[in-house]
């Protein structure tokens, strides 16, 4: 069977958001679906660092050199209120996904964990809005992480909330490499 496009083009902005988890990995299963149809995809990941050995970023930087990943936090996580240096790492963070969106180079433009970074006050609800506004018309953009702003999901054209129904956490289990990381 052959899946026809409409034609149509026009950039999506699609949101992940709750309480579950799988927020992150949705929108990496989405990076390696366009990666594979020939898009160019960036990922932006706010709140998150290289020092952390993340799992999907290894494997990103091996296998998909058309697949730019930047990251915008310290390895610390980020508590209420935010310092100083949390929200300078999410101004650039901001910045480069500014860039990304509206450069021309990417086809697909992930914004990781940038609900997270509104709720923890790094960055401002029309800062957010601002960057899909803004985007080049052509370019999907993925915006993940908890507590996505109410503005944020009404412009969006996909909202998906993932709830939580049971967890291993719960259970005592903690992060396990290659799961969680």
């Amino acid at each position: 069977m052959r899946v026809e496009s409409t034609g149509k083009k026009r950039g999506l902005v699609l949101v992940y958001t709750g309480n579950g988890k799988g927020k992150t990995t949705a929108a990496l299963g989405l990076g390696l679906r366009a990666v594979g149809q020939g898009l160019r995809v960036c990922m932006i990941q706010f709140m998150k660092n290289s020092k952390n050995a993340y799992g999907e970023i290894e494997a990103i930087k091996k296998c998909f050199p058309q697949w730019t990943v930047i990251q915008s936090g310290r390895e610390e996580f980020v508590r209420k209120p935010p310092s100083p240096e949390d929200i300078r790492l999410a101004q650039d963070g901001y910045r480069a996904a500014l860039k990304a969106l509206t450069s021309g180079e990417y086809d697909l433009v992930i914004l990781d964990e940038i609900n997270v970074a509104v709720y923890f006050g790094l960055l401002e609800v029309q800062d957010v809005l601002r960057l899909i506004k803004e985007r080049n018309p052509d370019v999907h953009v993925v915006l993940t992480g908890r507590y996505a702003p109410i503005e944020v999901r009404e412009l969006a054209d996909t909202v998906s909330e993932i709830n939580e129904i049971k967890h291993h956490y719960q259970a005592g289990v903690r992060a396990i490499k290659g799961i969680e990381f």
